[in-house]
């Protein structure tokens, strides 16, 4: 059985999809990218910044299901250019106290709303 687990503290999905899904004890956030809540536009100011705000999207969600960033597990960073990797790297890391997630950083040629970078999340429930 699937719990879908949405929140008005994050973008809501722009397609057929929800913001994160619990199955047994596994909470799957969707790719996340920095758009304004209001206006529902795509916010560009600097990686680090958009990082930011995709960091605290996901600790909405995370919250929503009843998880903290110390219950991820895994996470794939997807990045327009991977020039932007030590910024990212910076932001991301002080999102979680030490025990780092399993992770992948993937350079893509185009994401949604031509985001600088998109984050999606596996958390255990523990």
């Amino acid at each position: 059985m699937k719990k879908i687990i949405n929140t008005e503290e994050a973008p809501a999905p722009i397609g057929p999809y929800n913001q994160a899904i619990i199955v047994g004890n596994t909470m799957y956030i969707s790719g996340t990218i920095a758009m304004d809540l209001q206006s529902k536009q795509l916010v560009k100011t600097t990686i680090k910044e958009e990082t930011k705000m995709v960091m605290e999207y996901i600790g909405a969600i995370l919250k929503a299901g009843g998880c903290t960033f110390d219950n991820v597990v895994k996470s794939t960073i997807f990045l327009n250019d991977m020039n932007n990797f030590v910024q990212v790297n910076e932001v991301y890391a002080a999102y979680f106290k030490g025990d780092f997630p399993a992770r992948a950083t993937i350079q893509a040629a185009k994401l949604p709303k031509d985001a600088n970078v998109e984050i999606s999340v596996e958390a255990c429930l523990f």
